[in-house]
């Protein structure tokens, strides 16, 4: 049940594994919080989701799918790149060396902030990327430079797990870093999606589906799940066994009286939106494809993409605001205009004379799960027959695409 990432992987590798399959979708399209959506006759996505190297079982996933990552990505070396040419930028290589390297070279950062956040970096290395459960990100980068945390640990820690740094786990960024450094060549590169969400894994994947003989239904929002006979009934049809691919809140609502404990978990995780701003600036071209901002009391977005340069229309820019609650709360033509703002100022150089223009803004309100320290979520075998799988769904990853493949990759292989 359920047709985003975490249910797509799921049925695909039940599928693969000789099981006859039916899912379950509530909406009209495939694809969850990652997909196209339709405004006015545009496609544009639902949110700017970017992968990095590490994420091995989600690019997997694509190959079986028939999707190629080099024709459906922009790759490059791990880049967190602000207008002013401050930030990060590493060359291709083992991460390790090529993160060092880098730090060494960024000189809008002093030289003491830099050694401070190598020796930081190495002490984390050293403990093996653990730390204890309770520490905020806030708290375990504290004695950094503040040009290192504004720059560097802020805008990763919250495009990582979406969550602001006082308040995310310090134990979950630790294991993204430890991955995107220690995962061999390319672990840490960033691949930024060159065609639309939906063209990712969604409509590949019901494709696949169909090709495989497994039975996809749409816009059907399951009533009633039941034991039944040693398995399972669902709105009064018999399974064998069950993938419980939903929401957090549908996930409750459906197994409240199966497993009361486990609903209340799944029920009592908090969220994060996210924000997607689309501007217009006509004959603009960024100096990258994507650019970190620096974000504050009346600076929403923490990154812009150049849509122009990842296979969308010339001059589209998506400015993207994570951890976003604050700005939901102020509504969203304040968001747009303070967006408008911030890009007139932070991109002065690279607009010209060029005018900027709303297009569109779009709000996911329940993006990811917060991921703050200690966050007890819901495990992944509800009882015998019944398992749940998603980016929330108890495991090392935030709320990313390869946490929701995963998850489904690993419901799928449950034993029977």
């Amino acid at each position: 049940m359920g047709g985003g990432w975490a249910g797509l992987a799921a049925a695909v590798e039940a599928t693969r594994r000789g099981d006859h399959v039916t899912l379950f979708e509530m909406a009209p399209q495939l694809g969850g919080r990652a997909r196209d959506v339709d405004r006015d006759g545009q496609l544009l996505d639902n949110g700017q989701h970017i992968l990095i190297g590490a994420y091995v079982q989600t690019l997997a996933l694509l190959r079986t799918l028939g999707v190629e990552p080099a024709d459906a990505f922009v790759r490059t070396p791990l880049r967190v790149t602000y207008p002013d040419g401050i930030g990060l930028q590493l060359r291709p290589g083992a991460p390790v060396q090529a993160f060092g390297a880098a730090v060494l070279r960024q000189r809008g950062w002093p030289l003491g902030a830099r050694l401070a956040l190598l020796v930081a970096a190495a002490g984390w290395a050293v403990r093996g990327f653990r730390c204890d459960p309770a520490l905020s990100v806030g708290t375990l980068t504290r004695r950094l430079p503040a040009a290192i945390r504004d720059d560097l640990i802020d805008p990763l820690c919250v495009a990582a797990l979406n969550t602001p740094a006082d308040e995310a786990s310090a134990r979950v960024f630790l294991r993204v870093l430890k991955d995107a450094l220690f995962s061999g060549p390319g672990s840490a590169d960033l691949l930024l999606p060159k065609v639309g969400l939906s063209a990712l894994v969604p409509d590949p994947a019901l494709r696949w589906l169909a090709q495989a003989g497994a039975n996809v239904r749409m816009t059907h929002r399951v009533g009633s799940l039941a034991a039944a006979g040693g398995g399972w009934s669902i709105d009064g049809e018999p399974f064998e066994r069950v993938v419980l691919a939903t929401t957090p809140t549908e996930a409750a609502r459906l197994v409240r009286e199966i497993a009361p404990a486990w609903a209340a978990r799944a029920a009592a995780l908090h969220y994060e939106p996210i924000v997607t701003v689309y501007l217009r600036a006509e004959g603009v071209r960024l100096d990258e494809p994507m650019l970190a901002l620096r974000a504050g009391v009346d600076a929403p977005a923490q990154f812009v993409f150049d849509r122009g340069q990842l296979g969308g229309p010339q001059g589209l820019l998506a400015f993207v605001v994570s951890g976003a609650q604050a700005w939901v709360d102020r509504g969203m033509a304040a968001t747009t205009e303070a967006t408008l703002q911030q890009a007139r100022v932070a991109l002065r150089h690279q607009l010209g004379s060029a005018r900027l223009a709303a297009v569109r803004t779009l709000t996911e309100k329940r993006a990811t799960f917060r991921c703050t320290p200690g966050l007890p979520r819901p495990a992944m075998r509800i009882v015998p027959g019944l398992v749940a799988a998603g980016d929330h769904v108890d495991g090392p990853y935030p709320a990313t695409l390869e946490g929701a493949v995963r998850s489904g990759l690993a419901a799928a292989r449950q034993p029977r």
